[in-house]
């Protein structure tokens, strides 16, 4: 059951040295672009390996197993226009989607600037220990909000968390006191928890393996763009301070919580539940013709046959969900989960704070944030880029622990850290803007796991992962610590440290797992590699004829 991956991405299911060996079972591709041509390079050729899946597929009611013809072939042109398509119709609204999501959790950065925590008699403390609070809760729904997704749909539970977290956020307008901050806190957490992994395996539907990072690259681009607008929508409406006696951060969540609200309500009427599906009582043409339907389904499946194992509405069962928390092969990239992006936290989370207190008003603070994200953009896009034309995950990754170290070496030894101004916040800014490798990682998580209850359970824990860490980032800067924060810089440069090396032992682990399958392989004879892959019962990651991405 091995993956079909062009020659070009990170990896491939069989090893270049043995690919003509197997062709018969993967096919060998070829492509200079972003486009693999899969019409002579499909793993279901072989009349026995198609009948398997098919069967796999026809036992598991995949709802795409009707158009499933191992002999449709298109042309690169229709896959290129299919797949610009696809971007508007799919990717676009993932986009959309997560700016809810990121208005709704990230907008306390911009009420902070302001006089929420003067108002509400909290101090920096408070501060960290409601964001601690949001992370554990949003930690916590993170694996039940994915078996609900996995369970009645993405396409469902989507929108519902969004209608639901949107009331909660616009509540925050009539915070009261440290009571009501954390309730409205933990609330947030819990509604949101679960949706980025829910949208990874949405877009999973309709993009292959080797898509699927850039079209990451494009949804976290969203997350810098959502502070960009945010920051700019912040200016606007702390004008709004006294008006009805209201506080400025108070309109703040409102408006912002009422944008989501209407971004969750059109959700239901945007995320069609598979290509197959997209045919309803409102949209009765659907947004793709037969032939592109067709299209979709095959390219996903010839991409990663095992995206047909289950059905969209087939809940994970407890075999499978225990098998996927003890794939000990997908640990190496939950560790590196944990410990990445710490070292980026603090910094980012205290930026509205920090530039207050070296003398920036609240209307200069938010526009001074917006440069950070534009670089944010850029970096992250051309990270993901290099990962596609260098042919690597972990390496290229690495890159953001890279950039972030000699910032955070200047932030613990320059003497004039906040005395300086505006070279604090030049400083601030240049660390900031750093290539964000959150969805190389993502992708590598998905590609790795190998199966669709696998890929679900995984990524939810991946994303754990990343919560934990950030819960962690919270203890870093502390009252009595400011306004320098030595030691929490400290903490945060060893943590830094220590992130580069678990993205090099990711590479040498996989690298070194690869080999040994590899060299199993090459002992079966043809015949014994033809039964194994009809007969083996093994799933995921831990198949014989799986290659990890590194």
């Amino acid at each position: 059951m091995g993956n079909t991956e062009p020659k070009t991405t990170a990896v491939t299911t069989l090893s270049e040295a043995t690919s003509k060996d197997h062709s018969k079972y993967y096919g060998t591709w070829e492509s200079n672009d972003d486009t693999a041509i899969p019409n002579d390079q499909n793993p279901f050729l072989d009349p026995e390996i198609a009948e398997y899946w098919s069967g796999v597929y026809e036992k598991a009611q995949y709802e795409c197993r009707h158009v499933f013809d191992p002999a449709l072939t298109w042309s690169a042109e229709e896959e290129k226009q299919l797949i610009r398509k696809l971007d508007w119709r799919i990717c676009l609204w993932a986009c959309v989607m997560f700016f809810a999501l990121q208005v709704d959790r990230g907008n306390l950065v911009q009420a902070v600037s302001d006089t929420l925590l003067e108002d509400l008699g909290l101090n920096t403390n408070d501060y960290n220990y409601g964001n601690i609070v949001f992370r554990v809760s949003f930690l916590l729904a993170e694996l039940p909000s994915q078996l609900v997704s996995k369970k009645i749909g993405p396409d469902r539970w989507i929108p519902t968390q969004i209608v639901l977290w949107s009331v909660v956020a616009v509540s925050q307008c009539a915070l009261a006191d440290r009571r009501s901050f954390l309730i409205t806190r933990s609330l947030l957490g819990i509604l949101e928890g679960g949706f980025i992994p829910d949208i990874v395996l949405w877009l999973s539907y309709f993009y292959t393996s080797r898509e699927l990072p850039v079209r990451l690259s494009f949804f976290w681009t969203s997350l810098s763009v959502t502070t960009i607008v945010t920051s700019l929508l912040a200016f606007a409406v702390f004008h709004l301070g006294g008006v009805h006696g209201m506080a400025g951060w108070r309109w703040l969540f409102l408006i912002e919580g009422v944008i989501t609200l209407s971004i969750g309500l059109a959700s239901f009427f945007m995320m069609p539940a598979s290509v197959v599906q997209t045919k309803t009582w409102f949209r009765p043409n659907g947004w793709f013709t037969d032939r592109e339907v067709a299209i979709v389904a095959n390219r996903v499946l010839r991409d990663d046959p095992s995206k047909g194992d289950m059905h969209n509405r087939q809940a994970i069962t407890p075999s499978r969900l225990w098998d996927a928390v003890k794939d000990y092969h997908m640990w190496p990239i939950y560790f590196i989960g944990v410990v990445a992006y710490i070292p980026q936290s603090p910094p980012n989370s205290y930026l509205t704070l920090t530039l207050r207190s070296v003398g920036f008003n609240k209307f200069n603070t938010n526009l001074l944030t917006i440069p950070s994200s534009v670089f944010h953009i850029f970096n992250l896009l051309l990270l993901t880029k290099i990962s596609s034309w260098l042919n690597q995950w972990a390496l290229v990754a690495m890159f953001q622990a890279i950039w972030t170290l000699p910032c955070l070496l200047a932030l613990r030894f320059w003497s004039e850290v906040i005395s300086n101004a505006w070279g604090t916040y030049a400083l601030v800014t240049v660390l900031l803007s750093y290539p964000y490798c959150h969805a190389i990682v993502v992708a590598w998580v998905s590609r790795n796991a190998n199966n669709v209850g696998n890929r679900s359970v995984s990524a939810a824990l991946y994303n754990m992962s990343v919560q934990a860490g950030d819960i962690a980032a919270y203890f870093i800067y502390r009252e009595d610590d400011k306004p320098k924060y030595r030691r929490g810089n400290t903490d945060l440069i060893a943590i830094n440290v220590l992130a580069i090396v678990l993205f090099l032992a990711a590479k040498a682990y996989y690298v070194f797992q690869n080999r040994r399958r590899e060299k199993a392989w090459n002992a079966m004879t043809e015949q014994e590699r033809a039964n194994y892959l009809r007969s083996t019962k093994v799933q995921g990651s831990k198949r014989l004829d799986f290659r990890f991405a590194h």
